[in-house]
């Protein structure tokens, strides 16, 4: 289907395609209009001139079929239907429709000569109608000039909404992709972010490295126990190097300033740290940290500490008069867990989630990133809860 082309200064849309029950009910409406413009003349016609009814009845047909390029070529269309009406009355039902869709394009140049040639024409057709007479043009004149202006009227008000919805259509598609692409930029940062991180972690496992290996070099007076106890702790670190790495693997830096060390970044050991700056801030917080934070890995730790952060930050922007919990559990083999709860604020619906922001979408890559999985949900108890599991190897 063609499209319809705009005003001068409008936006172009594409018209939406006509379903079958928008033909059947649009030709439907055709053939009433025709048969109402036509029934009394058809009697004369079978009556008086029958060669009259038979002509004027191929005209309508041919009519009929004309209208349905009329979103093609609405003004052509809409002139020719218009235009026949002169010696066909059952044409009136196609010329009703092509006029009507000519208006819809809200173009005056179109519609004025479309509506004064269907003027014309319908003033000569009832002027040579069968039993019409002089004085029957003061009720019939004006009638017809009603009529054509309520057509061109309706059809000017449907095309004006079809614009609207148009606009509409067309900023909802952008409001998506604009959406979309922060989605994507956000999750595009998290992982930068992460990547900064564990170029320092990798960094100070290889400087540690280094270190006991140049220590291994230089120093000749080191006992065979003082060797194994360093020839581990390279072994270890080197192992560590290797899991975090892994966890990063396929990450690509586009920034220049990635390869500049950052500052150390936090773990579970810091949550302490993090819980009493929040309450200085005034929050009322209450903490549950049951677990060693000394024996938990620092990729989890900075990944724990992140959701706790994340969730207090919410708190703080969304809900700041009401009260938080904060709880982490967990063991070696099981994994750690991580919630973070406290109550929606006065007026919010219970069934209402807040809204998914970007750091709920950041921190949910960051989760899934190091293997476990992050969920929020709102209680009965009108309790908005920040889950998460993190692994936790044995």
């Amino acid at each position: 289907m063609s499209t319809i082309p705009p005003r001068a200064g409008q936006p172009e849309f594409a018209p939406l395609p006509i379903s079958r029950w928008g033909h059947t009910w649009r030709l439907l409406l055709v053939l009433a209009l025709s048969a109402v413009a036509w029934v009394e003349a058809a009697i004369w016609q079978l009556q008086h001139l029958r060669a009259w009814f038979w002509a004027d009845l191929a005209v309508g047909v041919a009519c009929l079929v004309l209208v349905l390029w009329r979103r093609r070529h609405p003004f052509a269309v809409a002139v020719v239907t218009n235009l026949v009406t002169v010696g066909s009355f059952s044409a009136g039902g196609p010329a009703t429709l092509a006029l009507f869709s000519l208006a819809t394009r809200r173009r005056w140049r179109e519609i004025v000569p479309a509506a004064v040639v269907g003027l014309a024409a319908g003033l000569v057709s009832l002027r040579s109608a069968p039993g019409s007479q002089e004085d029957d043009f003061i009720v019939t004149g004006p009638a017809l000039v009603a009529i054509l202006g309520i057509i061109v009227a309706w059809g000017m008000y449907v095309g004006s909404r079809r614009e609207l919805l148009g606009t509409l259509r067309e900023r909802a598609e952008n409001a998506e992709r604009e959406q979309a692409a922060r989605v994507a930029q956000a999750r595009t940062s998290e992982r930068t972010r992460i990547a900064r991180e564990m170029h320092d972690v990798l960094a100070h496992r290889i400087s540690t490295v280094t270190m006991h290996a140049g220590a291994l070099t230089f120093r000749e007076d080191l006992t065979a126990a003082q060797m194994r106890a360093t020839a581990e702790v390279i072994q270890d670190n080197a192992r560590q190097a290797l899991v975090e790495l892994r966890e990063v693997l396929g990450l690509l830096r586009e920034d220049p300033g990635d390869a500049a060390p950052e500052r150390p970044q936090p773990d579970a050991s810091d949550l302490d740290d993090l819980i009493a700056e929040a309450r200085v801030t005034g929050l009322r917080v209450s903490s549950a940290v049951d677990v060693d934070t000394a024996t938990v890995p620092p990729t989890t730790g900075r990944t724990a500490y992140r959701i706790v952060q994340e969730g207090l930050t919410n708190v703080r922007k969304h809900a700041t008069h009401t009260a938080v919990s904060v709880d982490v559990t967990g063991r070696p083999g099981d994994g750690l867990e991580v919630v973070v709860r406290n109550k929606l604020p006065l007026g919010r619906p219970a069934h209402d989630l807040p809204p998914s922001g970007l750091g709920l979408i950041g921190l949910r890559e960051r989760v899934e990133l190091a293997g476990g999985h992050l969920e929020r949900e709102v209680t009965s108890d009108r309790d908005f809860v920040l889950s998460a599991w993190l692994p936790w190897p044995a």
